[in-house]
This record gives structure tokens, sequence and C-alpha cells, in this order.
């Protein structure tokens, strides 16, 4: 089946088609990407308020955080059913765009560090156990694969928005 964004987690799940999540969260490819951007090109915005491109590394390690915290209550048997949160809240209310680049980029690599770390401790049954956050309800793979398809999703836009591309990101 075919989603669009406006349909939120499915549309991040499926833009990981059939690669496995741990993979997905083990490559270094988006990592070596941040890292080809200097102090100055990350505070570049495509458009008048739009997200810098630090602020956007700083929202795709929120959200990370945010999904894996709810995986982990989820793999543990917690069946709360979790709300939506508002990403321009949590982005308006940060301080990436004061932070060193470096700074940002730490603290996704630190997150990222974390996740993989809780991924290797998920059993199977763990990986199927469901939760609900908002109108989803879904096994904790499923979130989990929703959480780096979002990262997957952020990827696209700066390719497309922000001239950001491999090896051509010194375009900015």
């Amino acid at each position: 089946m075919q989603y669009s964004l406006e349909d939120g987690l499915p549309y991040y799940i499926e833009l990981t088609g059939d690669t496995d999540f741990r993979q997905l969260f083990s490559s270094k490819k988006n990592l070596a990407l941040f890292e080809s951007i200097d102090e100055e090109r990350a505070m570049y915005r495509y458009a008048p308020g739009k997200w810098s491109i630090k602020q956007i590394v700083g929202h795709i390690t929120d959200h990370e955080r945010i999904m894996v915290y709810r995986s982990l209550r989820f793999s543990r048997k917690d069946r709360t059913q979790l709300a939506q949160y508002d990403q321009n809240l949590l982005v308006d209310n940060s301080r990436f765009d004061e932070l060193s680049y470096q700074q940002v980029l730490t603290d996704y690599k630190n997150v990222r560090n974390a996740t993989n770390s809780f991924i290797d401790t998920l059993s199977e049954s763990q990986l199927n156990l469901t939760g609900t956050i908002w109108k989803y309800e879904l096994p904790v793979e499923a979130f989990l694969k929703g959480t780096i398809g979002h990262e997957m999703h952020h990827m696209d836009i700066l390719s497309a928005r922000y001239g950001v591309v491999g090896k051509d990101a010194d375009r900015l």
C-alpha cells in the first residue's frame, strides 16, 4: 500500500522498504553526510521560517529519543497509550541554533549509539509486543522502523530543499 506524509507513521515505516531496520540504524551514511557540513552551512535555511540544518539534525535526534523511549515502554509490556508530540514546540524551545554544530552532532551520535544498544537487547518476542501512540497500535519493530523512516524522510528533504547530497554536500 502507498502511504503519504499525511498518513504519518505508516508513511515513515513504508520508507524503510524491505531493508532490515537494524541495518538502517547501524549505517554511518547519514552521519558521514552530516559530518560533511560545516558550522556556517549548518545554519542554512532554504526559506524564511524554515528550520536550519542544525534544527533538522536536532529534531531527528529528539524524535529518535522520544520514539525509542516509547519502544522501551512497549517492549516491557507497558500498554499505556502515549500521545503525539508537537515537533514545532520542541524545536522552537530547543537551543539547536545556539549550540555548536559539533554539539548537535555529538548528541545525534550518542542517541544513535544508545538506540543501537537498546535494539541489541530486544528479543523477537519483545519486537512483536504492541503499543499505541495516538491512533497507531503497532508492534515495537514497526515503531522502530517508523523512527528510522522518519530520518530517511528528513534526509530526502535535506537533499531536495537544502541541496545536501552525499559528496556534493559542499554546494550550500
